[in-house]
């Protein structure tokens, strides 16, 4: 599921090609991709796009007249950039939005079809889109950590939460508690306080190193490689290779269809890592890894 810094560089990327254009045709491919029938999709033709933000891990385009057209990515949800009279892609469009220097697609690879379109009136309308979780870049730590102290989870499901925190998921929660050197299942209200001002440090810095990567890498362009798995990452989607820190083998952990990725040098204490109560129910889903 594309993320905070991915999530960033696509608002960026449409702010440029869009911003302040009026929307002149909309197409929807897959009837199921549109979950909402009032307003219309055809009530936002002809009017100019305010501008394109971040909630979540939603995109949101601001259109004149107080309407917005959500956009949930989910897993497998991607956006195109149409110009120059290219063709959308064929089976996998779910929509399309045309504008007069191109032609914005929602696509999504598989056949399960969670990305969706909504069309909402008002702040309100808008407001209920919001999960509440914390915006760490607006945050200081003492924040930070009543929030993830207010329920006792694991590590690993706090970062993941969008009610506690907003726009981190399953790749970069691995990076952040890696160079936080924390373990994945350590329990929100049994972090000292200096464990829990590393896991603050290393939320903004992975978040803001990665944005600003991504969009170097992407420059003017629009960005076509949208990915969990990047090779510059330390330890999400590298099992068994080393470590960049201290070259032990990364180790995961695998549960219904996420992997929780982790250095048992850095984060466990050489400890290799097997929560009893989901060994239990998931058996082979939730192997401990060696």
């Amino acid at each position: 599921m594309p993320e905070l810094p991915d999530v960033a560089l696509y608002c960026q990327a449409l702010n440029a090609r869009i911003g302040g254009q009026p929307l002149r045709g909309a197409r929807i491919v897959n009837a199921f991709v549109l979950r909402t029938a009032v307003p219309p999709l055809g009530a936002l033709v002809g009017r100019r796009v305010v501008e394109a933000r971040r909630i979540g891990k939603r995109i949101v385009l601001a259109f004149e007249g107080d309407l917005y057209l959500v956009v949930h990515l989910m897993i497998a949800g991607r956006l195109r950039w149409l110009s120059d009279g290219r063709k959308p892609p064929g089976r996998i469009t779910l929509a399309l939005l045309d504008f007069d220097g191109g032609t914005l697609a929602l696509t999504e690879a598989g056949t399960k079809r969670r990305a969706s379109l909504h069309v909402v009136e008002g702040a309100a309308a808008l407001a209920a889109f919001d999960m509440g979780g914390l915006e760490v870049e607006g945050a200081d730590v003492a924040t930070f950590a009543a929030r993830l102290r207010e329920e006792n989870h694991t590590l690993k499901r706090a970062l993941t939460d969008p009610h506690i925190l907003s726009g981190v998921g399953n790749a970069y929660s691995d990076e952040i508690l890696h160079r936080a050197r924390l373990s994945p299942l350590a329990h929100t209200r049994k972090l000292d306080d200096a464990a829990m001002a590393r896991l603050f440090d290393a939320t903004r810095s992975v978040l803001v190193e990665w944005t600003a990567r991504l969009a170097a890498e992407t420059g003017d362009g629009f960005p076509e490689h949208v990915t969990a798995f990047r090779s510059q990452m330390a330890v999400h989607g590298k099992f068994r290779e080393p470590c960049p820190v201290c070259g032990t083998a990364v180790q995961r952990i695998v549960y219904a269809e996420n992997e929780c990725n982790y250095c048992p040098g850095c984060q466990t204490n050489g400890v290799i890592l097997a929560d009893r109560a989901l060994s239990r129910l998931l058996h082979a889903s939730f192997p401990r890894e060696a």
